[in-house]
């Protein structure tokens, strides 16, 4: 084929490729890398033998997401660098661009797709999602199309989760932590103390500093009386839309999840209805360790 029709025939695919590495990697820079392999792939390629480019362009591209989940998953915990995904950000000026991506997913099965296998994670979005037949997903994996069918199953039990426990916090605890995520993104100070215990404690973990001065980089911080830290939480309000409520560890908490990748947890103590310790989570070896049911 001619290079220029070529390109343009990528070009068509591209949104859906971008779609299906994003499912796959959970983060628009990768997605991004691993759709602009498929086109180096391409273009390298003897086109003229291929019949069906969607179809090639699709599992070149799973292909190509596997082997980046496979690299990331073989990384030690001990080793991790620092890095997190960076959020959904708005490309080559099209607002509707990390709305489209963003809600297409959802935050909730981002967060559990991260805590799949790569196999599992690539059976599940290419079937389930895309409705890629199991024979072609057994090619990618290098298994046969019946235990493809059953890491697709696997997959989807966990995807699903097993329910949240009858006494993953009273219905109390879930209004009061509902009630305090509210005014944090209306930027409602009195609301926000209202739902706190006036001794109300914040405890943040050192992984969870990102923006602390250089000569406390390293320390966890707490702070005691909510006066002392409430206003601090009125800046939720810029994030809410990667804020969402969860059941953490089998208690009513908080997940922030920016590009669908878990960066922190909240978990909160509630005595005499209300909000009496916050701990914000931010290890990355401890956040994988959460057991964490996204409603």
């Amino acid at each position: 084929m001619p290079e220029d029709f070529l390109a343009d025939q990528f070009e068509e695919n591209r949104a859906h490729l971008t779609r299906v590495a994003y499912r796959m990697l959970g983060s628009t820079p990768e997605a991004d890398d691993a759709v602009q392999e498929a086109w180096l792939r391409l273009s390298r390629s003897e086109s003229s033998e291929i019949d069906n480019l969607p179809g090639w362009l699709t599992t070149v591209t799973a292909r190509i997401c596997l082997n980046m989940l496979r690299s990331r998953a073989t990384r030690r915990e001990d080793e991790w660098d620092g890095h997190l995904p960076d959020p959904i950000i708005t490309r080559e000026g099209d607002p509707s661009d990390e709305a489209e991506l963003a809600d297409s997913v959802g935050l909730a099965l981002l967060v559990v797709l991260d805590k799949l296998e790569p196999a599992e994670r690539l059976a599940f979005v290419l079937h389930d999602l895309f409705g890629v037949p199991f024979d072609e997903i057994g090619s990618i994996l290098g298994r046969s199309p019946a235990a493809a069918k059953q890491i697709a199953s696997r997959a989807r039990r966990r995807v699903r989760g097993a329910p949240a426990p009858p006494d993953a916090g009273s219905d109390r605890h879930r209004e009061v932590v509902e009630a305090f995520l509210r005014a944090a993104r209306a930027g409602d100070l009195e609301g926000l103390l209202a739902v706190l215990d006036p001794d109300a404690v914040l405890h943040i973990e050192a992984a969870a500093r990102t923006d602390a001065p250089a000569a406390e980089a390293g320390k966890p911080q707490e702070l005691r009386g909510a006066a002392t830290w409430a206003r601090q939480f009125i800046a939720f309000s810029r994030l809410q839309r990667f804020v969402q409520p969860a059941v953490i560890d089998g208690s009513v908490g908080v997940i922030l999840a920016p590009g669908g990748t878990l960066s922190k947890a909240l978990t909160f103590t509630v005595a005499n209805g209300k909000v009496a310790r916050i701990e914000v989570i931010g290890d990355p070896a401890r956040l994988r360790r959460l057991d964490i049911v996204v409603p």
